[in-house]
């Protein structure tokens, strides 16, 4: 099957995502209506040849012009002025430069096979029950099928049960009534009565053998009954509510949003319904039983079983319906669940997913630390803690908008406990408790392992910590994993980098972002699907001739974004990752004063630069950068206005702006000219010195102009870009 049918095929979350991956660049109608051509092209190779590249863009136009041809034919107005629209926007805009136009194809193409990739994996690995759109609409529709086969199956035996009672009222009327007459032997056989009274009896026993009969088929439908209940049963919670606990998950650590439960909460309560019915149904087996028996009573025989098999799965079924709906989150960190720090307020939900309105108000739940858990970490010698705030509450339906059976714990905090010593245990940032809460009266569930810690700046290796746990596995209670964390592939964690953006962002990262990513981490390498991470690698040992790990680098770099330079990633103006070599390669070709906007390998605070093409006098290419600018210096000024305001000295000692055009070709008064303050642009200039690193400074402070310049170029350090603050 074409690549392009399969992912027209996959749930609703992936093809969320495949959306994402198209733009004006290169449409999705395009690739819709040449899918077949565009598959069978080698567009790697072309976005490394340009001769190659140039053959395939004018074959690619005339493949535009054959469809338009068809549409034609067809008289789709629409299709043919989306098509011409498409040919016109690709020749204006690659027509001298088709190896861009094939980079962007193949990045499109390696994107949709790493979804493809991951959504087969899922499929494998149990971690996404339905792969595919069309399969899971299938078993939501043979789901929905068993429910109302059961319910009708439920009425049904109401009927008959009605049938049973009044056949055996009959029966023990017409018994009693011979035996009241005296006209009853001690057995049913007695040869003395006269013929009337041996035709009564012969009456009465066809109707012993029909009520024998009725129930025979009855307790026979009812085990059979109770067998498609708990084959339902088992698609419900193995199944459906495993694979929501698993998208419960991901959706914790930056990925796709969870669905909401109501329809769960629907398909269990019509189950739980169903069982209460058979329930009662059993229970007036018994009264009848009580009324009448006889040697070879079948509900003597089987109604222990299947009272004992209907308790059982109504057990379970309640069991399995009460979760977690929200996971235990700071509400100060939204973006960073199951991270609790000491002292600080956090909240948490729970569900019923059974809607019985007559257990509203009837369920007390008290929330605690898991005691296993606990007991766990008092052998470990690691850190203990009590829960403090209102930790009891009663379950209703007021709480929630669907009136759905819920309860919210708003206040709650966490208290360490002393130690033996009267002291507190070793606290090690790098050590962190994973625990879990359980909320139970009769009924149990637990949250997610958690990380407590004790101070803020323990945060990033915390969620570092979630990650890993939550890429890797979906055990509860797991709270030895990280005694010997297991290793993940680069795809595993290629994509939960990218959520940790697209989660608090409009954007993830492309695959020239994480493939940057992947050389940092695993160094050069042809193809790093596959390839193995350790735990150790990711967060713990420093990068190569750095004095930081990864993801302390990362994790900066992320909160970087979110709080100075949101708006400027959405737009897609960040470059962001790039490799100094591939930094070179784009650039080079481009006219003097084309520039990116990068982030800096060698800031463990975080810091985004730009590098910038131009001309030496003797008409070289060079490329040339700036210093990081960090949250500090984002602080005073924002980067857009930084980049308006960005000018160095010539060589006729005028101030120029080197930054005119945003790689590839945005005018930079069209990318950054909406983010600056209408005050800020003519209030500000900038000084340098021949190295390119500059000092901004506001415009009271002009008329001292040409004596800092006098200091800065007698003085001051060459290497080193003043603030504000130090001039």
């Amino acid at each position: 099957m074409a690549q392009w049918n399969q992912l027209q095929q996959l749930e609703t979350r992936y093809l969320e995502q495949l959306y994402h991956l198209y733009s004006d660049s290169f449409p999705m109608e395009l690739r819709q209506f040449l899918a077949p051509w565009i598959e069978s092209q080698d567009w790697a190779y072309a976005a490394n040849k340009e001769s190659h590249a140039t053959l395939v863009f004018h074959n690619l136009l005339g493949e535009i012009d054959q469809q338009y041809s068809r549409f034609l034919q067809e008289n789709n107005v629409l299709y043919q002025h989306n098509l011409r629209r498409i040919k016109q926007h690709l020749q204006s805009k690659y027509l001298e430069k088709p190896m861009e136009i094939a980079r962007i194809v193949a990045r499109c193409l390696w994107e949709e096979q790493r979804l493809l990739q991951t959504a087969t994996t899922a499929q494998q690995d149990g971690q996404a029950a339905h792969p595919t759109g069309t399969v899971v609409t299938e078993k939501q529709q043979i789901l929905e099928h068993n429910l109302q086969d059961i319910r009708k199956r439920v009425q049904d035996m109401e009927q008959k049960m009605k049938m049973l009672e009044n056949l055996q009222d009959d029966f023990d009327f017409n018994y009693k009534t011979l035996k009241s007459a005296g006209e009853l032997s001690q057995d049913l056989n007695g040869n003395s009565q006269a013929a009337a009274t041996r035709q009564k009896m012969a009456q009465l026993e066809q109707m012993l053998c029909a009520l024998d009969q009725l129930r025979r088929q009855i307790v026979t439908e009812m085990a059979g009954l109770l067998q498609a209940m708990d084959f339902v049963q088992k698609n419900l919670t193995d199944e459906e509510l495993a694979d929501w606990k698993r998208r419960q998950q991901i959706a914790c650590i930056g990925g796709p949003p969870n669905i909401c439960l109501d329809r769960l909460e629907t398909w269990i309560t019509s189950l739980a319904e169903s069982q209460l019915q058979i329930r009662q149904q059993i229970k007036k087996l018994e009264e009848l039983q009580q009324k009448v028996s006889y040697k070879g009573d079948p509900i003597v025989q089987h109604r222990p079983a299947l009272e004992e098999k209907i308790v059982d799965l109504f057990r379970n079924l309640m069991k399995s319906a009460f979760v977690v709906e929200r996971q235990p989150c700071m509400p100060m960190h939204p973006d960073r669940p199951l991270v609790i720090k000491t002292g600080v307020q956090f909240t948490n939900k729970v569900r019923l997913l059974v809607k019985f309105p007559e257990l509203n108000y009837q369920l007390k739940i008290k929330v605690c630390i898991d005691k296993e858990s606990g007991d766990v970490a008092a052998i470990r010698g690691s850190r203990k803690f009590n829960i403090l705030g209102t930790n009891t509450k009663v379950m209703n339906m007021e709480e929630s908008n669907n009136g759905s059976l819920s309860a919210e714990f708003k206040h709650l905090t966490l208290r360490e406990q002393r130690c033996g010593n009267g002291g507190r245990t070793n606290s090690d940032v790098s050590e962190f408790y994973l625990t879990s809460f359980s909320f139970f009266r009769s009924l149990q569930t637990h949250s997610l392992p958690v990380v407590v810690i004790s101070n803020i700046c323990q945060m990033p290796n915390a969620w570092a910590s979630i990650l890993w746990y939550n890429m890797l596995t979906n055990h509860p209670k797991n709270v030895n994993f990280f005694t010997k964390p297991p290793v993940a592939t680069w795809d595993q964690v290629a994509e939960v980098l990218s959520w940790q953006f697209s989660s608090t962002t409009k954007r993830g990262l492309t695959i020239e972002q994480l493939n940057t990513l992947a050389e940092k981490l695993l160094g050069p390498c042809v193809n790093y699907s596959g390839c193995q991470i350790t735990w150790a690698k990711f967060c713990k040992e420093n990068m190569a001739g750095k004095g930081f790990s990864f993801w302390v680098w990362l994790d900066n770099i992320i909160d970087l974004v979110k709080k100075y330079i949101l708006a400027l990633w959405n737009e897609g103006y960040i470059m962001g990752f790039i490799s100094k070599e591939r930094e070179r390669a784009i650039l080079s070709p481009k006219p003097p004063g084309t520039f990116l906007l990068r982030f800096s390998e060698s800031s463990k605070e975080g810091g985004i630069t730009f590098t910038w093409v131009e001309k030496d006098i003797s008409g070289k290419t060079q490329i040339q950068s700036v210093e990081p600018y960090t949250k500090q210096q984002l602080n005073s000024m924002s980067f857009a206005e930084i980049i308006m305001g960005y000018k160095i000295m010539d060589a006729t000692n005028i101030l120029v702006s080197p930054l005119v055009y945003l790689f590839p070709e945005i005018p930079k008064e069209e990318a950054f000219g909406k983010y600056c303050r209408p005050e800020a642009q003519p209030d500000c200039c900038s000084l340098t010195h021949s190295r390119k690193t500059t000092c901004n400074i506001p415009a009271r402070w002009k008329i001292y102009s040409n004596v800092l310049c006098s200091f800065l170029y007698s003085g001051g350090d060459r290497n080193q870009r003043l603030s504000t603050s130090q001039i």
